[in-house]
């Protein structure tokens, strides 16, 4: 139950990065901050996958710095635009020219705007309005030549719209593609504009195609995006980029697509698409919520970028223009020069120019490659959250650190690979920086919630239980902090108790510090021991040290770890003699009693003093057994119980016996050494000292001495088979009762 409940914990703090990403996916929390990360990590994508190679069909006819050098300023004289647009028709044989530029104010060179100034003041002076109409009358031409030259020619005009308070307005624009009436009632959510300006009515009805050249940065003021239809007046407008497509596939009509509608409920009346129809062939392009289409920059942009070739347009006025470069191909009129302020801010470039965004969506809509943000992407982007940030929400709180990174990583890969297959296979631009930034804040908070409550659960236990417990009993109950308490409960349990033999008498010869260091020195390296195998330090008494097995961490060995331990402290008192007869000091010895039982186990005591103990029967039994060492002459006395959970080890049975305060005679065993490390020497001896035991308890005592005399010249040193010749001795002096039983009753602690 505990560990179910720390474990939905986590999980429910995991949730909440993922509940965040839901709410700003819905829209009902949006995050401004998430939707600039989304567009920051398509700029690096679409940096990062730009094809960077020359497209030859497309030429930019550049208005550079040379050119403005070498002609004059901008604008230039309509009969210089004129020469320009012959030279490229007549002399290169280009195959459509598209314009960047716009013509929306008489020619200056013409004196046109003293004309206005003299209609407006001095129309009452008749004869000098007369005269300088006759005056001006060579500027006019200039424009009449400029449609002249347009005039019957694949040319594209373009033009451009504006908010600007006035809704001021200037030029002609050109027939719409679509108007609202066409739409049955349908919406068609373009951008809207109230004021243009296009170009003069004489180069208007000249080259009747026009195109805006209108971008909508976003909110970062970086242009990403460009409209295909913007709306003016109930009326729907093309971009350059579209007319001049339209333009090389002979003027298919414009249709607005929109998702199939459902057999009931609501009509979906935002289109998903833009269809450019003729005959029997439609071409898709694919829309966002405003009508734009993504620009699929082709590389960094301006004459060095690699992308498309740029020809200065004083190079095509003066014929310094090879022949063979551009015949046949689509040309666009613009400019790159920053004065004439058509650069702009774009994800491949601070200063990109104008025209170049143009010729990247009509090349794209020549390859058929458009990139697209699809109407479903919101929903992907919800699929995408949910399965990530629930296989983070419910996995990492079951890893530890490293497998937690990893399952993140793997989230993230995958969430990031998903994303750049659809974008580079299918042309497709979803969102990811909510599930990605959902994602590190589920790893985040899983770690920080590790490390920040589960440490202080660590260092909670370490306050309770570490100068009981090993520090690595505590790294495992870390883990699990929840399933661990001080509350009493009743388990089964491996008791031991060791007491140092001969204290008394030591004492009597040394300092109290000399006996501190003494006890220090024995102490520290049999509790090393307990806390190696996983025992639990209960107290220390004088000379006497408690410890348990099995608890607080629950151990299904417990026994077996107890009798290792009880083993290596017996050899370790041995190690320790070896050293204090080398310095001429008198040897210590121990005695170890060991129990297997149900004890309580937890934290008793006092209000002023509790500590973590067991209490319980096969507590006291572990003690008045480790008494019985000194009977028997063995380091180490442990009870039948202790040795059925043991049987890895090799055991000889000592007696069977009646402690102090226990009615009920229970057998005692010492263990001498792992089952692998039995010799055969050793195991004849056990099994004339079972024969000789045997004998004892049916009282034959000539048989039992025999054996024992056996066993005496075996190991002449051994106390238990000396005890057990005394004793026949004395039985035969004075026979047991008739209901003996052959166990032995100790009325002593």
């Amino acid at each position: 139950m505990h560990a179910l409940s720390k474990h939905g914990r986590r999980v429910a703090v995991s949730l909440l990065p993922l509940l965040l990403g839901v709410l700003h996916v819905l829209g009902l929390l949006p995050m401004g901050a998430l939707q600039r990360l989304d567009d920051q990590l398509y700029d690096a994508r679409l940096r990062w996958t730009m094809p960077a190679s020359l497209d030859e069909r497309v030429v930019v006819v550049d208005i550079d710095e040379r050119s403005l050098a070498e002609v004059g300023r901008w604008p230039w004289p309509r009969d210089r635009v004129a020469e320009l647009v012959d030279a490229l028709f007549e002399r290169h044989r280009i195959a459509l020219l598209g314009m960047d530029t716009v013509f929306a104010e008489p020619d200056e060179s013409s004196g046109l705007p003293q004309l206005e100034r003299l209609a407006r003041d001095e129309l009452k002076h008749l004869p000098a309005f007369s005269g300088a109409l006759e005056r001006l009358r060579p500027g006019l031409d200039r424009d009449r030549r400029l449609a002249n030259a347009l005039r019957g020619r694949p040319v594209v005009m373009g033009f451009y719209f504006s908010n600007d308070s006035g809704a001021r307005t200037a030029g002609v624009l050109p027939a719409p593609v679509l108007r609202r009436s066409d739409l049955a009632g349908r919406d068609l959510p373009a951008t809207q504009w109230t004021g243009y300006g296009s170009n003069l009515p004489v180069l208007a009805s000249a080259a009747p195609s026009a195109g805006f050249f209108n971008a909508v940065p976003g909110e970062d003021g970086v242009v990403r995006s460009v409209p295909l239809l913007a709306e003016h007046g109930g009326a729907y407008y093309e971009s350059l980029s579209l007319a001049m497509f339209r333009a090389v596939n002979g003027m298919p009509s414009v249709e607005p697509r929109y998702p199939p509608q459902p057999a009931w409920g609501d009509r979906y009346d935002l289109p998903r698409s833009i269809a450019l129809r003729k005959e029997s062939r439609s071409l898709e392009i694919p829309v966002d919520e405003r009508l734009a289409v993504l620009v699929p920059f082709r590389g960094p942009g301006g004459p060095q970028g690699g992308s498309f070739r740029y020809v200065s347009a004083s190079d095509v006025l003066s014929g310094r223009v090879p022949p063979g470069l551009l015949p046949g191909r689509i040309v666009l009129l613009g400019t790159t020069t920053p004065g004439l302020l058509d650069l702009r801010a774009t994800p491949v470039g601070e200063a990109y120019p104008g025209v170049e965004t143009h010729a990247n969506v009509l090349t794209a809509l020549l390859d058929g490659r458009m990139i697209a943000r699809p109407d479903y992407a919101a929903g992907y982007e919800l699929v995408v959250l949910l399965l990530a940030g629930l296989v983070l929400a419910f996995g990492l709180p079951l890893l530890g650190a490293a497998a937690a990174v990893g399952l993140s990583l793997a989230v993230f890969a995958a969430v990031v690979g998903l994303n750049t297959w659809l974008y580079l296979g299918h042309g497709l631009a979803l969102p990811m920086a909510g599930t990605l930034v959902m994602a590190a804040l589920t790893f985040v908070i899983n770690m920080s919630y590790g490390y920040l409550v589960e440490s202080r659960a660590k260092r909670e236990l370490a306050q309770l239980f570490g100068t009981y417990v090993p520090p690595e009993l505590v790294d495992e109950m870390v883990r699990d902090p929840d399933s661990y308490s001080m509350e009493a409960s009743t388990r089964e349990l491996t008791v031991l108790f060791c007491d140092m033999r001969g204290f008394t008498a030591i004492a009597e010869t040394m300092p109290p510090t000399g006996l501190q260091a003494l006890l220090n020195t024995v102490f520290s390296r049999l509790t090393r021991l307990i806390r190696q195998h996983r025992g639990t330090i209960d107290k220390y008494m004088g000379d006497c040290v408690m410890a348990f097995w099995g608890a607080p961490v629950e151990s299904h060995n417990h026994a077996a770890l107890a009798v290792q331990t009880a083993l290596e402290m017996a050899d370790e008192i041995a190690a320790i003699n070896r050293e204090r007869q080398a310095a001429h000091l008198p040897d210590i010895g121990v005695g170890i009693g060991l129990n297997t039982g149900d004890m309580c186990v937890g934290d008793m005591g006092s209000d002023v003093r509790r500590s973590y103990t067991v209490v319980g029967d096969a507590v006291n039994l572990g003690a008045r057994l480790e008494g019985l060492t000194r009977v028997y002459g063995v380091d180490v006395v442990a009870s039948d119980a202790t040795r059925r959970q043991a049987p890895a080890f090799v055991w000889q049975e000592l007696d069977r016996v009646r402690v102090k305060g226990k009615a009920q005679a229970v057998a005692i065993h010492t263990p001498l050494c792992a089952k692998d490390r039995l010799t055969p020497e050793l195991s004849d001896e056990l099994k004339e000292w079972e024969q000789a035991l045997q004998a004892w308890r049916r009282q034959d005592w000539d048989r039992c001495l025999a054996h024992l005399a056996q066993l005496q010249r075996k190991n002449a040193k051994k106390v238990l088979y000396r005890l057990y010749a005394e004793r026949v001795v004395s039985m035969r002096v004075e026979p047991p009762s008739a209901d003996w039983d052959g166990s032995t009753t100790f009325d002593t602690k």
